[in-house]
């Protein structure tokens, strides 16, 4: 009897967890009165409270929280909200039971122009600059309670990309940032961890690649992927363009133009 008391509270406090999550998640659909609907599908704070989101965006949102989906490439310029929207569904995604956490894994590549040097401390150290724009998007999103208790949970982790080889995950939404700067091999590295319950979001901008090769690897496999066979097995390709760029009208404006020196 004492061992079922323990197992019904324990019961009680996974709930009530997940209730205050989904709360602060779901909070991005009011906004002031509680009659009035915000179609911004995000808490309204910070930055994201002034940006409607396009027909693309939304889009997005449908096709990453669809229960076929399995890998979604997706291809956008620079603000086009792509690591904001894949962290929220990641999110949406633990938040429903459908995984047990998120993983945020990108490249350690240096800009092509000019390297940063030695970084001093921890292996952790050195690698928390290139994981500042997962904890931007998550302190977008939830409080920074909720960021720490997630984080000490072990619901939430970032790794570098050669951490994977030789991994299993099940269960599990990887978020695979940046892309453009890794090689062939590196992603197929990523796509082949992938166990039962799993689901990946790519995510590149090939015009900012810092790769010396001029071949892109992740265009590459967007291009392969696109194909019918690969939908019916849960893998899309999804393309922003300049129209969907929400970090600000100069940024939509500069890379129209800067397109043409391509």
């Amino acid at each position: 009897m004492v061992n079922k008391r323990k197992r019904s509270r324990r019961s009680q406090r996974e709930e009530l967890s997940a209730k205050e999550l989904d709360s602060e998640i779901t909070e991005s659909i009011k906004t002031g009165d509680s009659s009035d609907f915000n179609p911004n599908p995000m808490k309204t704070i910070l930055r994201v409270k002034e940006f409607p989101w396009t027909l693309k965006q939304k889009e997005f949102l449908k096709i990453a929280l669809d229960d076929s989906t399995r890998v979604m490439f997706v291809n956008g310029p620079a603000g086009t909200a792509k690591t904001l929207l894949s962290v929220y569904c990641a999110l949406k995604l633990l938040n429903m039971k459908s995984i047990s956490d998120v993983m945020y894994i990108r490249s350690a590549v240096e800009s092509s122009d000019r390297g940063i040097g030695f970084l001093p401390g921890s292996a952790e150290d050195k690698l928390k600059f290139y994981n500042l724009p997962f904890i931007d998007k998550l302190q977008e999103l939830l409080t920074e309670k909720r960021v720490e208790k997630l984080e000490r949970e072990g619901r939430i982790g970032m790794f570098p990309v050669n951490f994977a080889r030789g991994m299993s995950w099940s269960a599990k939404c990887i978020i695979f940032d940046e892309a453009q700067n890794s090689s062939a091999k590196e992603i197929t590295t990523v796509l082949t961890r992938m166990g039962k319950h799993s689901r990946c979001f790519i995510l590149a901008d090939p015009m900012q690649s810092d790769l010396h090769s001029k071949d892109c690897a992740f265009e590459n496999m967007f291009n392969l992927f696109s194909d019918e066979e690969s939908q019916e097995m849960g893998i899309r390709t999804f393309k922003f363009d300049e129209e969907d760029i929400m970090r600000s009208e100069i940024v939509k404006y500069l890379i129209k133009k800067l397109k043409k020196l391509e």
